[in-house]
């Protein structure tokens, strides 16, 4: 629902530090596994009962996501860069969940949940993304993609800030997570109407 609004904000930062990654020769590629890293070792750090540096990691893995994009749109996007820029932040998605469920038997259920959501969500997005390839409809609400990137309620920024949240306020993640399923779910139902307008034959 925010990523297109801040990416006006963020992308010319974004443009200037990749344009000079990409002149010392880092690779959208090597910043999606790195930034892959950093993530899933902030879950780790949860897990552990680490969560300032879960935090930390956590807004590191959100740093390296924005800067490979900033250097595929500097060296040229490729469909593999985003075969693994997707593939990547799911994983992601799924592993800070997953993280607070270790680390508290009272988080196992809300964090299957959330996940399940995420789930859900995810297949949403990316069915909905290969009927419109297939279609030849484009967009660049989000940028220049790899792919067709659908709108909706739950996305990047709304994932981001629930997990700063559960970080900031570790008591509350059940809540947290219940809240923010529950608007994966409408997320969900608000695509599959789009898709039903939209792809109508």
């Amino acid at each position: 629902m925010l990523d297109a609004k801040l990416r006006p904000l963020i992308d010319p930062p974004l443009n200037r530090a990749g344009r000079v990654l990409a002149g010392f020769g880092v690779t959208a590629n090597g910043l999606t596994f790195a930034g892959l890293a950093l993530g899933l070792g902030g879950a780790a750090a949860i897990a552990l009962g680490h969560i300032g540096w879960g935090l930390a990691l956590i807004c590191a893995n959100r740093l390296a996501d924005g800067l490979d994009g900033a250097v595929a749109r500097v060296r040229g996007p490729s469909d593999l860069g985003g075969y693994f820029d997707i593939v990547a932040d799911f994983a992601f998605y799924v592993s800070i969940p997953l993280g607070f469920g270790v680390l508290s038997l009272d988080n196992t259920l809300p964090a299957l949940v959330l996940v399940a959501s995420f789930v859900l969500t995810g297949v949403s997005f990316l069915a909905y993304a290969a009927i419109a390839a297939k279609r030849g409809d484009t967009t660049e609400a989000h940028g220049r993609k790899s792919f067709f990137y659908s709108t909706g309620l739950a996305e990047g920024t709304e994932t981001i800030a629930v997990f700063i949240s559960m970080c900031l306020f570790p008591a509350w993640f059940a809540w947290l997570a219940y809240g923010y399923a529950a608007l994966c779910l409408l997320t969900v139902f608000q695509r599959s109407a789009m898709a039903a307008a939209t792809f109508r034959d």
